[in-house]
């Protein structure tokens, strides 16, 4: 007999998460995530994802640029982190739509990101996000971003 325990559904390792700000528990379940390097850290009194930089993110390796693919990645994973977070719906929520709008470069470094939920009914939500990396007022992509969420 074995003394391990069943790993938690992801709603229960949801309530964990919100209630003991231990975002990596989410992050590491997430196996996209993982292979990513999308993690949720509290920085400045606010929820914020970051991608840390490997190499295997670059799509053009003349400048060095991060790949488009990449930052919709971190987008996408910020919005859902926030509603998961942030609302009561107890399961990934799916997106219906999302719009990327790259800005500028992203260099070979640490991105981050903060999703923003503009407006939140009972079936569907819709999400803002901004992602930057040495200057948030400089943003190198955004994204409007609308869900489906599931009933709580």
């Amino acid at each position: 007999m074995s003394d391990t325990q069943p790993s938690p559904t992801l709603a229960e390792l949801v309530l964990q998460v919100r209630k003991t700000r231990e975002y990596s528990r989410l992050t590491d379940a997430i196996p996209y995530a993982r292979f990513m390097g999308i993690g949720v850290e509290h920085l400045a009194g606010e929820m914020l994802c970051r991608m840390t930089y490997t190499p295997k993110l670059i799509g053009n390796s003349f400048l060095p640029a991060l790949h488009g693919g990449t930052l919709g990645a971190l987008l996408e994973c910020s919005a859902i982190f926030e509603l998961l977070l942030q609302t009561e719906t107890q399961r990934v929520p799916k997106v219906i739509s999302l719009t990327v709008d790259f800005l500028r470069s992203g260099k070979a470094q640490d991105t981050f990101a903060k999703a923003f939920i503009t407006r939140q009914g009972r079936r569907v939500a819709n999400v803002r996000v901004e992602a930057w990396q040495d200057d948030r007022t400089r943003p190198i992509a955004s994204a409007n971003a609308l869900f489906l969420l599931s009933e709580p």
